[in-house]
């Protein structure tokens, strides 16, 4: 019922910076925390950055210092903001939301998922 639109992918420069937007989708009530995932080939799926409550802002020690995640609450939708990029942060970045839609019913969606290439 609630799904999840990635946008902001694609290649860029070790040095350089792109901009992931997510934006939910559907009958929403609540939402409880939003935020980004990746996976790197051969990897385990690893959290980047959340927020939770609106308010409270998580991110992995990898990306400290160089993302920012930004929530607009009137859109439902964050934002990941990554600046001086890697070739270690090439992965399918995938947008993360859990919450309430209907006044009733928990929801956990997953995003597509967007290529991020860091080229060296």
């Amino acid at each position: 019922q609630v799904q999840l639109v990635e946008s902001g992918g694609g290649l860029v420069q070790a040095g350089g910076s792109l901009r992931l937007s997510c934006a939910a989708s559907g009958r929403i009530f609540s939402i409880n925390s939003m935020g980004w995932y990746r996976q790197a080939p051969g990897k385990q799926r690893e959290l980047v950055a959340v927020i939770t409550n609106g308010v409270a802002t998580n991110y992995a020690d990898s990306v400290k210092g160089r993302f920012t995640l930004s929530r607009d609450n009137a859109k439902n939708t964050v934002s990941l903001q990554m600046n001086s990029l890697r070739p270690e942060d090439t992965a399918v970045y995938y947008c993360k939301c859990n919450g309430i839609y209907n006044i009733y019913f928990p929801f956990d969606s997953w995003g597509q998922g967007t290529q991020v290439t860091v080229s060296s």
